[in-house]
């Protein structure tokens, strides 16, 4: 850059500017970006760094490391405070520029698109309380089928397949099953571990899409039970699905209708976590009459998740569920962390869908 080169910030400005007509245009950006544009940087990401034997994210670590000490080298030999101040407002404002530019073109031009529930033609409403219990009765049910196929023991499920083979099983089945939901997505992403082990969930974070790098991360130390529904919902957003419930929403339908057990398993456990918490709020009285009646099986699995949820605190729950919000409203997702919560209302009506083409 020149002494007077405002380059990354003036890009930065111009995505922010193409935003705001992504805005207005929903199904422009689908058709210009999600559809045309970003499945280009998916198959090129795949195709380099998804091949690398470890998280690309120590690469941009590395890169932002790299910039800084480039900046402190720079600074230094600066004279004079208006000089140096002058500096240091032009290398923010091109870095803050180069963020915003890349996260934009990189991905973050997906939270325009028309939401998928729409484009699947579904009308998800809040569920009354009958509705809410037929449906975690179907949920339970299905829970039990599968689990039986796993295991006949009743002692909780504490280890699966290794992870290499889990994330190729849950991309293959991703790959085999998105043609369900009638989306066309393309390319191969990766999920993978993100160590040291604990260190995310330290940060209040299960998993997370990288959109500079292109990759997905979750914890080691995640309960096994929860590998595979999750790596599920970080691969949906890898495929461009911004939308939190949305991403769980394609978690489930690929896990729920895969050919694999514990893949099954692992979405109506999840979708069951949901139900149940839905259940015990609007009557908890009943839900405490009807929790007596679930399986040794189901129960035991369900409380060694919690046992591992509890065994490593983040430093501070109310600063990430904040600070995610907060991300997530200023990307135009309404709900926020709420949107987690979407799951039992789109299952329910994916089923009522589902049941009518039947």
């Amino acid at each position: 850059m020149t002494k007077r080169d405002w380059s990354w910030a003036l890009l930065g400005i111009l995505a922010l500017v193409i935003r705001y007509f992504a805005i207005q245009n929903p199904e422009a950006t689908d058709e210009i970006y999600s559809r045309l544009f970003f499945p280009g940087i998916r198959n090129v990401i795949d195709l380099t760094l998804g091949n690398l034997p470890f998280p690309s994210v120590y690469l941009f670590i590395a890169t932002v490391i790299f910039v800084l000490v480039l900046f402190v080298r720079k600074f230094r030999k600066r004279t004079g405070w208006r000089s140096r101040i002058f500096y240091t407002i032009k290398a923010l404002a091109n870095g803050v520029g180069a963020l915003v530019f890349f996260f934009l073109v990189l991905w973050g031009f997906n939270y325009q698109r028309t939401p998928i529930f729409q484009q699947l033609s579904l009308k998800p409403k809040a569920l009354n309380l009958e509705q809410l219990k037929s449906e975690v009765e179907i949920t339970r049910r299905l829970a039990v089928q599968y689990r039986g196929r796993i295991t006949t023991d009743t002692i909780a499920i504490g280890s699966i397949i290794e992870y290499p083979d889990l994330e190729r099983l849950v991309r293959g089945n991703m790959y085999e099953n998105l043609e369900i939901l009638g989306l066309n997505f393309t390319g191969k992403p990766r999920t993978k571990q993100f160590p040291p082990p604990g260190f995310m969930r330290k940060m209040g974070i299960l998993g997370i899409y990288f959109p500079f790098t292109g990759e997905s991360y979750i914890d080691p130390t995640l309960h096994p039970l929860e590998q595979p529904f999750t790596v599920a919902h970080e691969m949906a957003h890898s495929y461009g699905v911004t939308n939190e419930g949305e991403a769980n929403f394609i978690a489930w339908v690929i896990c729920s209708n895969s050919e694999e057990p514990l893949l099954r398993y692992s979405g109506h456990l999840r979708l069951l976590q949901y139900q149940m918490r839905d259940f015990y709020r609007m009557a908890p009285d009943e839900f405490k009459e009807w929790v007596q009646g679930l399986s040794i099986g189901i129960r035991n699995d369900l409380n060694a998740i919690r046992e591992a949820s509890e065994a490593i605190q983040p430093f501070s729950i109310e600063l990430s569920r904040k600070s995610n919000d907060l991300f997530l409203k200023s990307q135009g997702v309404k709900a926020g962390v709420n949107s987690y919560q979407q799951l039992p209302m789109l299952a329910f009506a994916w089923r009522k869908r589902m049941n009518s083409e039947d």
